[in-house]
């Protein structure tokens, strides 16, 4: 694997290139990095689930650069889906829906839906418009770590999670932090009330103003499988405690007015919602460098984004 340190327009393009030959790319979107691969090529998509160790029946999202390629990977586009992608994308929101012919069993894990996003960071977004100017129609990207552990939110991260699993023609672009932090909201769109299949910083008073229905959330009960919805995800080695007394030598995260208890390790101690979120994998990955064995965290209250750290808090926690 060789890392590309700057993604200079020059180095994008050869990124582009490699995707069209058949390697993988990770690169950085405002949520966390991904590992992309040509979305039409059944192989190199095999080797993304081989470098993740990722199940080859949990589907994968396909990034396409504007909301115009919709059509080429989905039909039956419901009205309040084309609200969310007006307003919503590019962003941090992937959108659940019926597959068109172009997307293939070996994307959506045989299911007849597919999940599309159209990223707002800038280095992805000249990825994709790079790699559609080759004839390329989308980059199937799942977050670049090893199956069910902590998202990237660095180049670092990356590296350290999937570095001896890649080869020499793999490349890595860096756009240094996530500015999100946690992966896109999931929507499922393929039925007439939309459903949040993984919450985000596209939040559910966002969606409900927008398109004045109240999409349903919390689903355990679909049938769709989509990224993120496994009981226990996003874990990182050290255990995650979200109740009880914090311990001294234990990892702590909780808002700045939050004072840290004796004998604590603080981990991070953000200043609001926002950046709860974009540092939370950052501290996980923190605890596990210097070798802790829990992690005590006091969860934010309320709506909206709190309620995407606290899915991602539950989830890690197992």
């Amino acid at each position: 694997m060789r890392k590309i340190s700057t993604s200079t327009q020059s180095d994008i393009k050869k990124a582009a290139k490699a995707l069209l030959d058949g390697s993988l790319v990770a690169f950085p979107t405002e949520t966390v990095y991904g590992l992309g691969a040509d979305a039409t090529n059944p192989e190199a998509v095999s080797r993304v689930y081989s470098v993740k160790g990722r199940p080859t029946d949990h589907p994968l999202i396909v990034h396409i650069s504007s909301k115009e390629l919709i059509k080429d990977w989905a039909i039956d586009i419901p009205s309040y889906a084309q609200k969310l992608v007006k307003n919503f994308w590019p962003g941090p929101m992937t959108l659940i829906l019926r597959r068109s012919d172009l997307a293939k069993d070996f994307i959506t894990g045989g299911q007849d839906n597919v999940g599309l996003r159209v990223p707002a960071q800038p280095i992805a977004q000249t990825l994709l418009r790079e790699f559609e100017k080759l004839g390329g129609s989308g980059i199937a990207a799942p977050s670049a770590n090893r199956f069910g552990a902590v998202s990237p939110t660095t180049v670092e991260a990356v590296q350290e999670d999937l570095g001896q699993y890649l080869d020499s023609k793999d490349l890595v672009l860096d756009g240094g932090p996530s500015l999100v932090g946690i992966e896109s909201t999931i929507i499922d769109c393929t039925n007439e009330i939309p459903m949040i299949l993984r919450p985000g910083s596209i939040t559910t008073e966002m969606i409900q103003k927008l398109i004045e229905k109240k999409p349903i959330i919390n689903v355990t009960n679909t049938l769709i499988r989509a990224s993120g919805m496994l009981p226990v995800h996003y874990a990182p080695n050290a255990k995650i405690k979200i109740s009880g007394v914090t311990n001294a030598g234990e990892g702590f995260i909780a808002l700045s007015n939050i004072p840290t208890p004796a004998g604590a390790i603080r981990l991070a101690a953000p200043n609001n919602l926002e950046e709860f979120a974009k540092i939370l994998y950052s501290a996980f990955r923190t605890a596990d460098i210097h070798g802790l064995s829990t992690i005590s965290v006091i969860p934010p209250n309320g709506d909206g984004i709190a309620h995407a750290i606290r899915d991602r808090l539950n989830k890690a926690s197992g």
